[in-house]
């Protein structure tokens, strides 16, 4: 498994100073992942990286550290919930001749999912963090901005701990994604570097929302640009940069489906992690400079910077 299939980019602001590796290593050590308790919904914390037991939770590869965090979360079924309130509301108008009111049933459905909880089943995904403190870049492995929020969050939790705040933007070009992608596509033609390969997809904004998509097809018909023309935005579309590294760049300037070509197996009783970790930064290291430059350049974030408290940012920069 690659270490990262999908990726998002932040820019980390110019006042932040990175702490020493052993000083984040004792933080990390402080919010180490635990799995969730019977009646917790959510649990999150940090793993090593390796997949060791009692492993390093910070890692650094060549400069570059790694990190990597465990969600677990556990749902009950909304069908079941819906069941079993029902039949309580029911019950409890027949013993009062009325309705439980909005407030009481809503502490109602609580106590029903806290007693449901116990016997829920849990989903765990991890996400690899990527910091390059000289760069001032931060990756994480999520196909989207959403999904990395929990990443985020953890992270603004483990640099409030030790005294820092963590100023973060997504990034951000000059020329939107879908408008770079829709003049690559009407002029057939690639920025340099790149080669425009056989998956896109293509939407309509409104109402409608009418998709178009396109699976290993041939991408040089009109009819894209009729699309095109007729107002539907490329939101995905595979590319391959120096015919080494092979992507899907979305138009929130995620970048999925990562692989990574030409990669050697590392030897046999060998965990290959330094080996992965050096060739992964180090392509999408000279990758992502090229992929922000076709799209007019990196846009400098100033007061855009959301000094990160909390998961939520107080300003978004659009893509």
């Amino acid at each position: 498994m690659p270490l990262f299939k999908n990726i998002v980019v932040y820019r980390i602001g110019p006042d932040w100073q990175a702490p020493d590796l052993d000083t984040l290593e004792e933080a990390l050590r402080r919010q180490a992942f635990a799995p969730c308790q019977p009646t917790q919904p959510l649990s999150a914390g940090w793993v090593a990286p390796r997949g060791q037991e009692h492993g390093a939770l910070a890692e650094s590869v060549d400069g570059q550290w790694i990190l990597k965090l465990a969600v677990e979360r556990k749902t009950v079924p909304g069908g079941a919930v819906r069941t079993e309130l029902e039949a309580r509301c029911k019950a409890l108008e027949a013993e009062r001749g009325r309705k439980p009111g909005r407030k009481e049933k809503a502490e109602i459905k609580e106590e029903i999912v806290l007693t449901l909880l116990p016997r829920a089943f849990s989903k765990r995904a991890a996400h690899m963090v990527w910091l390059d403190a000289q760069q001032r870049t931060l990756v994480v492995a999520a196909g989207s901005m959403k999904a990395a929020e929990p990443v985020i969050k953890q992270l603004a939790d483990l640099m409030a701990e030790l005294g820092h705040v963590l100023p973060l933007a997504p990034l951000s070009t000059s020329l939107a994604p879908a408008t770079a992608m829709g003049e690559w596509l009407t002029a057939r033609q690639a920025p340099a570097g790149f080669t425009i390969e056989r998956d896109l997809e293509l939407k309509k904004a409104g109402e409608e929302k009418s998709v178009v998509r396109y699976a290993r097809h041939t991408l040089e018909l009109d009819e894209i640009g009729q699309h095109i023309q007729e107002g539907k935005l490329p939101t995905q579309l595979a590319l391959t940069w120096n015919d080494k590294v092979s992507f899907v760049l979305t138009e929130q300037l995620g970048i999925r489906k990562i692989d990574i070509r030409d990669v050697e197996q590392a030897p046999k009783g060998e965990d290959g992690f330094d080996a992965d970790v050096a060739i992964a930064t180090g392509e999408l290291s000279l990758l992502l400079p090229e992929l922000l430059e076709s799209m007019g350049g990196e846009l400098t974030p100033g007061s855009e910077f959301a000094l990160r408290k909390t998961g939520t940012t107080s300003a978004q920069v659009p893509a």
